[in-house]
């Protein structure tokens, strides 16, 4: 019923918001990584939150066009012994397909070529003998070692994302010529939703200053007066 729908729609809707964050963020570490010197001024707080509305907006066109026959007919939702399922068609198959997975992953593939190439590269320039002119050039512009974690970082949380949702794509195509694979489906759909909860678990395993944070939030010191003012660093 309609109810299904929703829940099918939210599903759709956060996980292409959590794949497209993670473009995102592999976006800005390449530029805070291969160009230190311009980041302040691409990296802007209006551009990002330009680039997060223009996420969850696409985000939301894409889910409802994978939805659009079960919008217009709620009733004919793939519904049985408790379970909401929404079997998309080939073609949606494929555009899902593309559009939150082999699309991102590409895109952070590349992305990562290029930050793991001028990692090495920096590498090799700090175990050569510079003059001392030159060295004090390139350490204007060398990345800060903050900036080379958070890239590892975001490696874990891709590896991952990749781990939780193969196993969904995968059963996704099977089900669509054999309906008795639906359990796998929603074996895989249920990874991929575990995946949405083990990333802020990540972040807390790598950054005492996201433990800090998640701490203030929960224990409700986030309301008190001053709060904004609160250093996690």
């Amino acid at each position: 019923g309609v109810m299904c729908v929703g829940v099918n729609f939210f599903g759709y809707l956060l996980v292409s918001v959590s794949v497209g964050n993670m473009v995102l963020i592999s976006i800005d570490r390449y530029v805070a990584i291969c160009e230190p010197m311009f980041y302040s001024t691409r990296v802007t707080v209006r551009r990002v939150q330009l680039c997060v509305c223009l996420c969850w907006t696409f985000s939301a066109v894409h889910s409802s066009w994978i939805l659009r026959h079960s919008f217009k007919q709620p009733e004919t939702e793939n519904s049985c012994s408790g379970e909401c399922v929404s079997l998309p068609t080939y073609t949606e198959g494929i555009v899902d397909l593309a559009v939150t997975f082999l699309g991102p992953i590409l895109i952070i593939i590349i992305l990562y070529l290029r930050v793991f190439v001028v990692a090495v590269s920096q590498a090799r320039a700090m175990r050569s003998h510079v003059t001392a002119v030159t060295h004090q050039q390139t350490q204007t512009v060398k990345p800060k070692k903050s900036e080379m974690k958070a890239a590892r970082t975001l490696g874990v949380v891709v590896a991952v994302f990749l781990l939780c949702s193969a196993p969904y794509y995968i059963s996704n195509f099977e089900t669509l010529s054999n309906l008795d694979t639906l359990s796998t489906l929603l074996f895989g759909l249920l990874l991929l939703y575990l995946n949405s909860c083990v990333n802020p678990m990540i972040y807390a395993f790598f950054y005492p200053w996201f433990r800090k944070a998640i701490r203030h939030i929960v224990t409700l010191q986030i309301l008190q007066p001053g709060s904004s003012q609160t250093r996690f660093m």
